[in-house]
């Protein structure tokens, strides 16, 4: 349930603390939540699910298949997945129909006219791999401050402080985000020098 609960917030482009307010959950209780260390009630369920902007089912993971996507099936099959925005104007786009296991997402950071604040850190149990697009990202990864440019890549343990920023002036910033529970994370198969496998 924790994991399934954490990719509908992050489909629907909401910060822990942005859904506590929203629902009156304590951010305490909604984080012991997404990482499986306690079981959410139905009252708690019927605030995420109203939140979130979806059914009860759905959140629960008891919908059928054609409801649990981001809209209903046409003749031509099922809809595409529509971007969801967030306060800050950041659209986010789901990858992956799932929940659990690794699951990934774009993400649209609007431009800016002015260098940013530092960005807002969070840390969460799991591991995550992005890679910038277009534009110019700024990721604040502990005390750290990197700009990752179209093309670079950055993975991090999100237990380490993080945040994300537009680093502008200039146009918008494109990632994808490829997320998965503590201890699972991306694993390279490409030939080693020497011929072996890695």
């Amino acid at each position: 349930m924790g994991p399934r609960l954490r990719a509908a917030r992050e489909r629907h482009g909401a910060t822990l603390t942005g859904v506590s307010l929203a629902t009156g959950v304590s951010l305490s209780t909604l984080s012991r939540i997404e990482t499986g260390r306690r079981k959410p009630t139905l009252e708690v369920l019927l605030r995420l699910a109203k939140a979130y902007g979806v059914s009860l089912d759905e959140l629960a993971g008891t919908a059928p298949a054609a409801a649990a996507g981001s809209g209903p099936a046409t003749a031509a099959g099922p809809r595409a997945p529509v971007p969801r925005r967030s306060g800050d104007g950041k659209e986010v786009l789901p990858l992956t129909r799932y929940v659990g296991g690794l699951h990934a997402h774009k993400h649209v950071l609007p431009a800016v006219d002015a260098p940013p604040a530092r960005p807002r850190q969070v840390s969460h149990d799991g591991y995550e791999w992005l890679c910038v697009l277009y534009g110019r990202l700024w990721l604040a990864l502990g005390e750290q401050d990197l700009v990752l440019s179209a093309g670079e890549v950055a993975e991090f343990d999100t237990r380490t402080a993080h945040g994300v920023a537009n680093a502008g002036p200039g146009g918008p910033v494109e990632y994808l985000i490829m997320f998965g529970p503590q201890g699972e994370r991306l694993r390279p198969r490409t030939p080693a020098p020497g011929g072996g496998a890695r």
